[in-house]
């Protein structure tokens, strides 16, 4: 705080001649603006602590608190308040054009906080003067208007600063502090000098090297009076600091209370070192910041962080003990089996069943088995006595693969649907084949330990001959079946049956007979083959999880029968292939989905809604996306939220994100983040299988209603709490009649 006689010279100073938008006042101190005139600055120095020390300390720290009175009005009560950022600006200007310091964080960081020190300082002594009497009470008449400080303040700034000093609980507030420090318990004796000039005085007359003092030291001699006696009780708090620092570490010191503040049994306060003075923080005195108590976020944060590592930890975990396992079958297999896997597998593409053979022997997946000379698996060479195969339906969803992917780290077949993987050769079995457990000491599988896909398949075997004795009639026929009169109001599945018959008669009954069906560039995007094996069509005799391409099978029958030659259908509807965007693809390559959606999108001219039936790994789910809008309908039939699947939900959010920015679309900033997600209350399946065939219907319904906008109770003329099995059954009536149609059997 400038000393009155600064003050007293304010009406003779001249005229301020810094940057024209300073239009407050004048300077006081004329020889800073001299020299400024005259290119001269002072130079300042700092001492080991980050503190303002030297020669020109002085005149920097009165030189601010005339700034400070000059460009903050009075009517600030809180220096932290945003609104007065470009007047400390101003002042950082000021200050740097008349003093050499380094324009860093840290050094205006200081600055501004002494020039916060001295504008509480300058409204303490307007309070003093002007609205209190000889005993500091507030006085009950109105104080004049200070006329000699008219070039600071203004008579409306004065008469809100006298109401803001009047307010009752800042009268209470004065109070308290004026009574606490009325009668202090070790009173400071030095004035304006300060702890950082004060330890820069007694190095300078000790002629000491050291570079800063310990602060119980300074604090001593912050208590020694002019006649140069101390007083017992200081001198007994600073011996027994002495005796503190021989015992306590700087380390314990810096982590609880200093040896001062135990000396004195009082609290630590954060952001300050008690005897040091202004500026020197636990940062710049103990080189390292002083520890606090994290916030709850903070808490949460760091146990999230641990959950994630204990979580990576397992999976390692788990990928290396079935690796370990995987070899030692390798070792087994490649002595037992033939390297040359022609004679056991018909050369090509065959359907089979993939088993493992630990815990238990089971069935755990089905798919395809590529059997090819030279073939590689993700540009590696296959294993010794494995063979590649695509995963198309998961039966077992806690069945680990038995080579895990450490490029994708997938560990999980529900994973790697839609993909290839390494199997060994003795647990692939072509559809024809019979698979015999090997001799072990388990005495075969117990049926409570079976996993619910094995049981599901002793349940499709009955099935399977049941369905035999219906179609045995038709056995030898290549026409289309003559089935005998239902009862009255029963269904029957004649296309099923039909198509049943067809394919036993034909080669399609026969180990590794499939079907090529052209998919045309106006479904996917893109011209591709899809392949149809006999373990497809049994999935839907059986009604079995679907797979991949009876699904696609399904989407070109839309195609075909509601969208071709329908240029309002075509246009307005448009499918997302399941092979290029699964979950697996997702984790092993979501830059080349991401690509596909925008490659995808970028072909709405108009608003479009894209259906994409989604695999998670063992269940099938549907999303309709509106990407000019960007609206996502999520339809689960197994009532999940799509916070279920992160993964899919950040790559559809990025990809319209994406898509936004190539065609260059103008989004408000409330919307540019927020992606509209609708859970759709669509029909809900009640058992583990009908997930494929609920995806299917609920493409065939939004077709046929010909809306971009899915209600979120879902359509009224198909609403209902369940599908029955009966629409599940017209479902698979209409694939089968179009795999008649097509001829795609005989």
């Amino acid at each position: 705080m400038a000393s009155d006689q600064e003050n007293s010279q304010d009406a003779n100073a001249p005229d301020d001649t810094s940057e024209k938008e300073i239009t407050r006042g004048i300077t006081i101190m004329k020889s800073i603006i001299r020299d400024r005139d005259k290119a001269v600055t002072y130079n300042v120095n700092w001492n080991a602590d980050n503190q303002l020390i030297g020669s020109n300390a002085a005149k920097l720290a009165s030189y601010i608190g005339t700034l400070v009175r000059m460009h903050i009005p009075i009517t600030a009560t809180r220096w932290s308040n945003k609104e007065l950022g470009s007047a400390k600006d101003k002042i950082w200007t000021e200050i740097l054009r008349s003093f050499n310091i380094e324009d860093t964080t840290i050094r205006k960081k200081y600055i501004l906080q002494l020039a916060g020190k001295r504008h509480r300082g300058w409204r303490t002594f307007l309070t003093n003067k002007y609205l209190k009497d000889k005993e500091k009470i507030f006085v009950e008449y109105d104080p004049e208007y200070p006329v000699k400080y008219a070039i600071f303040i203004t008579e409306e700034e004065w008469v809100a600063f006298v109401a803001q000093r009047r307010d009752e609980n800042f009268k209470k507030v004065s109070a308290t502090n004026r009574k606490r420090a009325s009668n202090p318990t070790y009173a400071y004796k030095k004035g304006r000098l300060g702890y950082a000039r004060l330890e820069e005085k007694i190095l300078d007359e000790t002629k000491s090297d050291a570079t800063s003092l310990p602060p119980h030291v300074l604090w001593k001699e912050a208590r020694v009076g002019k006649d140069g006696t101390v007083r017992d009780d200081v001198q007994h708090i600073y011996d027994e600091c002495e005796t503190l620092s021989q015992s306590i570490s700087t380390a314990e010191d810096q982590e609880n209370r200093s040896v001062l503040s135990r000396a004195l049994n009082v609290p630590e306060y954060p952001g300050r070192v008690r005897g040091k003075g202004h500026g020197c923080t636990p940062t710049s005195l103990y080189k390292n910041p002083r520890r606090r108590n994290p916030s709850n976020q903070e808490v949460m944060e760091t146990l999230q962080a641990l959950q994630a590592q204990v979580l990576q930890l397992q999976k390692d975990n788990e990928r290396y003990r079935c690796m370990e396992k995987c070899s030692s079958q390798l070792k087994e297999t490649s002595e037992k089996a033939s390297i040359n896997c022609q004679n056991k597998f018909p050369e090509g593409i065959s359907s089979c069943q993939l088993y493992l053979s630990s815990p238990t022997y089971r069935l755990v997946g089905k798919g395809k088995v590529h059997n090819t000379s030279g073939d590689l698996l993700h540009h590696r060479p296959l294993p010794d006595g494995h063979l590649k195969a695509s995963v198309d339906v998961v039966l077992d969803k806690d069945a680990l693969l038995p080579i895990p992917d450490i490029v994708s780290e997938t560990t999980f077949l529900r994973d790697a649907i839609g993909s290839f993987v390494a199997w060994p050769l003795d647990l692939i079995f072509i559809d024809d084949e019979t698979p015999t457990k090997p001799a072990s000491k388990d005495k075969g599988i117990l049926r409570h330990n079976e996993s619910v896909a094995s049981q599901k398949e002793v349940f499709a075997q009955g099935s399977q001959q049941l369905s035999q004795k219906i179609g045995s009639r038709q056995k030898n026929k290549r026409d289309l079946p003559v089935t005998s009169l239902p009862k009255k109001g029963a269904f029957v599945p004649r296309y099923q049956i039909s198509l049943e018959t067809l394919v036993d008669s034909s080669d399609m009954a026969t180990a590794g007979a499939i079907r090529l069906l052209d998919m045309e560039e106006d479904i996917f995007g893109y011209s591709c083959t899809e392949t149809i094996g006999k373990e497809d069509l049994e999935h839907i005799f059986r009604h079995q999880e679907l797979g991949v391409g009876v699904i696609h099978t399904y989407i070109r029958f839309l195609y075909d029968n509601f969208m071709r030659g329908n240029d309002q259908l075509s246009n307005r509807f448009r499918f997302v292939s399941s092979s290029l965007v699964n979950k697996a693809l997702i984790c092993r390559e979501p830059d080349s989905c991401r690509e596909y959606l925008v490659k995808r999108f970028m072909v709405s001219s108009t608003n479009n809604l894209y259906l994409w039936p989604y695999n998670s790994g063992c269940h099938w789910l549907l999303l309709a996306i509106d990407p000019l809008k960007e609206v996502v309908y999520f339809l689960n039939s197994i009532d999940g939220e799509w916070t279920n699947y992160p993964d899919m939900k950040q790559l559809v959010d990025t990809s319209i994100k994406v898509f936004r920015s190539q065609r260059q679309a103008r989004v408000p900033r409330t919307k540019s983040s927020n992606i509209t997600w609708i859970k759709v209350q669509c029909p809900l399946q009640r058992n583990g299988i009908d997930c494929g065939y609920f995806v299917m219907r609920f493409m065939r319904e939004i077709i046929n209603m010909n809306q971009i906008e899915i209600p979120i109770t879902y359509f009224d003329e198909y609403k209902c709490a369940h599908y029955t099995r009966l629409q599940l059954e017209q479902i698979k009536e209409e694939l089968c009649q179009y795999f008649i149609e097509k001829r795609l059997i005989i």
